[in-house]
C-alpha cells in the first residue's frame, strides 16, 4: 500500500545536472507515462584519464522504458543534446525541439548512423505537445544559442515550468525577445512549481545584452587595423559569430572559420538562415596565405583551452595551416567555464610567449539570468514550489535563496540531488525515494565499459606506474626455473637504478621460495604474496606505490 501511495501524484527525477554544470537530464512521471527534459553530457574531468564524455545513467528509464514517450529538448548545447545518440539507442522514443536545435540533433545522429530510425518532431513557439499524461508547450527565451525554448509541462496536478538556460535580453541580435507576456499568464491560471536555471544566480544585477559584445568587437577591430585578428568563442554562439563578421565585413576583412565544431555549427544556421553571412567575406582557410594579415580575421574553437581545440593546437604550434605570429590579436570571447581556468591560463600563456597580444576582458557576455532576471521570472510565475536546477551546488543554493526572498516559504524550495524523487500532489511535495543515477564513461567506442576501478587502475597507473614481474614455475613442484625477471614502465628508469632492481628481484625470488616451503601451489596465492612483499619493500624503500603485476609462466 504504501509503495502505490509513493507511485501517486506527478514525480519529478532529476537523473544529473544538479552536482555541476553539465549532463542535463530530467525524468517527469505521472501514473503511466514518462517524458524526459533534455539528455545532455558532461566533459571528463582532470581524474577521469583517457575519457571522451560523460553520459547520464538512464537505468531507471530502461527500467520503465514502456512508459517513456518522448524526449523534449530546451536548446542545442551540448550539455542538453550531447547523450541523445547514446541514450536513442535504449530508448528509441519521439524528440522534440525548435527548428535549429532539431538541425544540430540530426546532425548528430547522421555521425551515428541514427537518423533514419529516430522519431523527430520541429516545434514551434507556442505550440503544445500531448503525450500519455502531458501536454508540453515551448515559450521563446533567449539564451547564448537561437531557438531556446522554456517548457510548460501541463500535469493533472499543475503546471509546472522548467525555464531550460535563459536569460532576458531586450535587443537580441537574432529572433525575439523572450515572450515574458506568456510567463505572465502562466502565473496568473497558477504554477505548480517552477525549475529554473542556476548558472548566474550567485551574480547581482542583470545579465547584459548580446549586442553589447558586438560594439566591443567594433571598437577592437578599429584599434588592431594592422594585425591579424583571431577571435576564440564558443562554437555554439551564432549570434557572437554573426557580430565578429558583421565587425569584419564593416572594416574590409575576409573572415576564416576554423575548428570542426565551429565548421558545423555555422553551416547549419547558415543553411537554415540563423546567420547572415554577406558574399565574398568568407574565405576557405586554404585561401589564408593570399590575403595579407591585416585584412584576414580566423573566428575558432577553443575559447576554453581544450587541448586539441583549433586555438589550442595554435598556441602549441602543431596546427597544419595557422602559425601565431609576433603582433597578432588574439580575442578570447568567453569566460572559463569552472574547473577550466588552468587549461585557459595555459593557452593565454603560450600566445603570448610567441608575441601575440591576447585580449579577454569586456569580450563576453553570459547566456544565463543573473538575480534580478531570477526574481522576474519568480514574480511572473508565482510559483508554489521551487526546484533551482542546473548548476553546483552553490549556484542553486544562490537560487534557493532568492526564491525565499520572493516569499515563496523555505519548506516549499526543494534542494534536490540527481537521483532524488520529488512527488506532488495537488497538496503538498516531498522526496519520496532515490533512483539509480551517476556517471557513465564513454572512453572511444566504449559506452560504460570503464568504470572506477578501470579508471582507478588508470590513476595508479599514472601517478606510480607499473612493475612486471615475470617468473618460470616447474608444473607440480612450484620450483623456480627461470626468472623473476622485473619490467618497469612509469616507475624508474630501469639503467639508473639497477641495485633497486636487484633487490626487487630478491624480494620475488623470497616470496616464491617461502610459498613453495609452505606448500601453497595457488597461483593467485603465489601472486599476492609477490604484489604484498614487493610493495612493501618498495614503499619503505622509495615511498612509491606502483601497481604490480605478476605473470608466472608454467613448464
Amino acid at each position: 500500500m504504501d509503495y502505490k501511495k509513493k507511485r501517486n501524484g506527478l514525480r519529478i527525477i532529476p537523473l544529473g545536472g544538479l552536482e555541476s554544470i553539465g549532463m542535463n537530464i530530467t525524468a517527469f512521471e505521472y501514473g503511466d507515462s514518462i517524458i524526459v527534459v533534455d539528455c545532455g553530457l558532461s566533459f571528463p574531468t582532470e581524474d577521469m584519464l583517457g575519457i571522451d564524455l560523460v553520459i547520464p545513467d538512464i537505468t531507471y528509464l530502461k527500467q520503465n522504458a514502456n512508459k517513456v514517450k518522448g524526449i523534449f529538448i530546451t536548446h542545442g548545447h551540448e550539455d542538453h543534446i550531447g547523450a541523445l545518440p547514446y541514450v536513442l539507442q535504449d530508448l528509441n522514443v519521439p524528440v522534440y525541439a525548435t527548428r535549429l536545435t532539431i538541425a544540430l540533433i540530426e546532425h548528430k545522429l547522421v555521425e551515428h548512423e541514427m537518423l533514419d530510425v529516430v522519431e523527430r518532431h520541429v516545434v514551434s513557439y507556442g505550440e503544445n505537445i500531448s503525450l500519455g499524461c502531458f501536454k508540453v508547450e515551448f515559450i521563446r527565451t533567449n539564451h547564448s544559442i537561437a531557438d531556446a525554448a522554456a517548457l510548460a509541462i501541463f500535469t493533472p496536478v499543475g503546471t509546472v515550468i522548467h525555464t531550460g538556460d535563459f536569460k532576458i535580453d531586450y535587443t537580441p541580435v537574432f529572433g525575439d525577445v523572450v515572450d515574458l507576456q506568456r510567463f505572465g499568464e502562466l502565473g496568473k491560471k497558477g504554477v505548480l512549481a517552477l525549475l529554473c536555471d542556476s548558472t548566474n544566480a550567485t551574480k547581482a544585477g542583470f545579465t547584459m545584452s548580446e549586442r553589447t559584445v558586438g560594439a566591443t568587437f567594433d571598437n577592437l577591430f578599429a584599434e588592431n587595423m594592422n594585425h591579424r585578428i583571431i577571435v576564440a568563442t564558443f562554437a555554439s554562439n551564432v549570434d557572437r559569430v554573426q557580430q565578429i563578421i558583421d565587425s569584419a565585413y564593416k572594416y574590409g576583412r575576409k573572415v576564416v572559420i576554423e575548428g570542426r565544431s565551429m565548421v558545423t555549427v555555422i553551416s547549419i544556421a547558415s543553411e537554415l538562415g540563423y546567420i547572415n553571412i554577406p558574399e565574398g567575406t568568407l574565405i576557405d582557410i586554404e585561401n589564408l596565405k593570399n590575403y595579407p594579415d591585416e585584412k584576414t580575421v580566423l573566428i575558432t574553437t577553443g575559447s576554453q583551452g581544450e587541448s586539441m581545440a583549433a586555438l589550442s593546437r595554435m598556441a602549441s604550434s602543431i596546427h597544419k595551416k595557422v602559425t601565431i605570429k609576433p603582433g597578432d590579436v588574439i580575442i578570447l570571447s568567453s569566460n572559463p567555464i569552472p574547473g577550466n581556468e588552468k587549461a585557459v591560463s595555459r593557452v593565454i600563456n603560450e600566445l603570448t610567449m610567441k608575441g601575440a597580444k591576447v585580449i579577454y576582458q569586456d569580450t563576453h557576455v553570459s547566456g544565463h539570468a543573473c538575480q534580478e532576471e531570477i526574481k522576474l521570472m519568480y514574480a511572473l510565475l508565482r510559483p508554489k514550489y521551487a526546484v533551482p536546477v542546473h548548476g553546483e551546488y552553490r549556484h542553486r543554493k544562490a537560487q534557493a535563496d532568492l526564491a525565499i526572498a520572493m516569499e515563496i516559504p523555505k519548506e516549499h524550495v526543494f534542494m534536490l540531488q540527481s537521483g532524488d524523487v520529488l512527488r506532488f500532489d495537488k497538496d503538498s511535495a516531498q522526496v519520496v525515494d532515490q533512483v539509480t543515477h551517476g556517471d557513465v564513461l564513454v572512453d572511444g567506442l566504449g559506452v560504460g565499459d570503464v568504470g572506477n576501478i578501470v579508471l582507478r587502475d588508470r590513476q595508479n597507473l599514472a601517478r606510480d606506474g607499473i612493475i612486471i614481474v615475470v617468473l618460470t614455475l616447474e608444473r607440480y613442484t612450484n620450483q623456480l626455473l627461470a626468472g623473476p625477471d622485473i619490467v618497469s614502465r612509469g616507475f624508474v628508469y630501469v639503467r639508473e637504478s639497477e641495485n633497486l632492481m636487484e633487490e626487487a628481484r630478491i624480494i620475488v625470488q623470497n616470496a616464491v621460495e617461502d610459498c613453495t616451503s609452505r606448500n601453497v601451489s595457488d597461483w593467485g596465492r603465489i601472486k599476492n604474496c609477490i604484489k604484498d612483499d614487493l610493495g612493501d619493500f618498495l614503499w619503505k624503500r622509495i615511498k612509491r606505490n606502483p601497481m604490480i603485476l605478476p605473470i608466472i609462466m608454467e613448464v
